[in-house]
């Protein structure tokens, strides 16, 4: 006889750390841990401005608000079915990053690369937003799985799932994470309403943004766990942190619903990992 998994969340926030203990019918699964100062780029999305196009390299500098200014290849740019496609070559005249970019040019751009020595980080145009089983990539003309996901009968069953989530048989625009193996269908919608919002959070802040500006950057890790680890067998998220209490309730609230009744403040004499 199988017995019910009960989970709970436990969360420790510092201004100098966070930690995050996953916890399973009272037994400790998993601990992750977060320092805000060791924070990378990669993922976040800003609204830039072209400052220098350079030819010979088929780039150019787009500024980004940060000391350095990032670097754009041509292929970064196009669009995935062009450089998609088998006869596309680089010496192609329709591949002049001056077809493509001038200076002065606002444009939205993701850091996929962290910044190196001298080296600005290193930026793409097509955009992409994670949730716990999907990527939510704009640009992409299908359904596509993440190539670890090797099993044929699973990559198939998940893709006619989000088709059918998306109520569409031309559906497009996502991309099957590994973890996504043996999820359901309302897993998969949750997922996709969350993708839903969090492009249109984007969309309202490019339209009254300057550049350069950050639009979106990558969940920090109290955000991450709602995303990536709550589901309907946790039954309570304790903060010990009243700010982070208030952010998860309204982050929740817009982003996650279902997981809004379940966040709690801690209240006691004893830290929180210490229950």
């Amino acid at each position: 006889m199988m017995h019910s998994v009960k989970s709970e969340i436990l969360m420790n926030v510092t201004p100098y750390e966070t930690r995050v203990a996953l916890i399973e019918n009272g037994l400790l699964q998993e601990v992750h841990i977060e320092r805000p100062n060791m924070r990378g780029m990669v993922g976040n999305i800003y609204k830039g401005k072209v400052v220098r196009v350079l030819p010979g390299m088929q780039a150019a500098f787009v500024e980004i608000g940060h000391e350095r200014a990032g670097f754009l290849h041509v292929v970064d740019m196009m669009p995935l079915t062009v450089v998609g496609d088998e006869s596309f070559n680089l010496s192609d005249p329709a591949a002049d990053v001056r077809k493509w970019l001038y200076e002065g040019q606002e444009l939205l751009v993701q850091v996929v690369k962290d910044p190196v020595g001298t080296k600005g980080p290193r930026l793409t145009s097509h955009l992409s937003v994670a949730s716990r089983y999907l990527v939510y990539m704009p640009d992409l003309q299908h359904i596509g799985v993440s190539l670890r996901l090797e099993d044929v009968e699973e990559r198939e069953r998940l893709q006619a799932l989000v088709a059918g989530v998306l109520q569409s048989d031309t559906a497009k625009g996502y991309i099957i994470r590994t973890v996504a193996s043996g999820a359901n269908d309302q897993e998969l919608e949750q997922d996709i309403e969350f993708l839903d919002r969090s492009w249109q959070s984007i969309q309202d802040q490019v339209a009254c943004a300057k550049s350069p500006s950050l639009i979106y950057e990558d969940l920090p890790l109290v955000k991450r766990t709602l995303r990536d680890f709550v589901n309907y067998n946790v039954e309570k998220v304790r903060v010990d942190c009243v700010g982070a209490f208030e952010k998860l309730e309204s982050f929740s609230g817009e982003f996650i619903p279902f997981i809004q009744d379940k966040i709690e403040l801690y209240h006691a004499d004893s830290p929180i990992f210490d229950m």
